[in-house]
């Protein structure tokens, strides 16, 4: 199979997200995880739940929530693919990216399927970099 320019960096940008992912929820061996973001003054979290697994495949619900606000700043669902090494997003704030057999019957970027798996990609890369808490250790350390 020749892969083109595109397809190869979306293909990099996946298995870079399945390496994060497999990192920040340990070897996805739970089913909900909840962290605490320590990269600014507001109090953020990270929840991911495993939504359905399967031997090779875990659909994941990523959201970024604030105490600031009543709703959710990022939601994500994400498929996780263990034998292939692949995290691919597939649908951001609920919207799916149109499929490319349908026309588009409203303005929609060409490259939206790779904006969605960035997104992921920056969101993941804050979190290395900044740092997170798994929630139950700040509950312990409180309680």
């Amino acid at each position: 199979m020749t892969k083109t320019l595109k397809t190869s960096n979306h293909l990099s940008t996946c298995s870079a997200n399945f390496s994060r992912l497999n990192k920040i929820l340990s070897g996805f061996s739970k089913d909900k995880y909840s962290f605490d973001l320590l990269y600014s003054g507001k109090k953020n979290k990270a929840e991911f739940l495993v939504i359905s697994r399967t031997p090779h495949t875990l659909s994941v619900e990523a959201k970024l929530l604030s105490e600031d606000s009543a709703f959710i700043e990022i939601l994500l669902r994400i498929n996780i693919y263990v034998d292939a090494s692949l995290a691919e997003v597939i649908s951001y704030q609920q919207e799916q990216p149109v499929p490319f057999f349908i026309r588009s019957p409203f303005s929609q970027s060409e490259d939206e399927k790779f904006q969605q798996n960035k997104i992921l990609t920056e969101w993941l890369e804050n979190i290395f970099i900044h740092g997170a808490i798994e929630k139950k250790e700040i509950d312990f350390l409180n309680g």
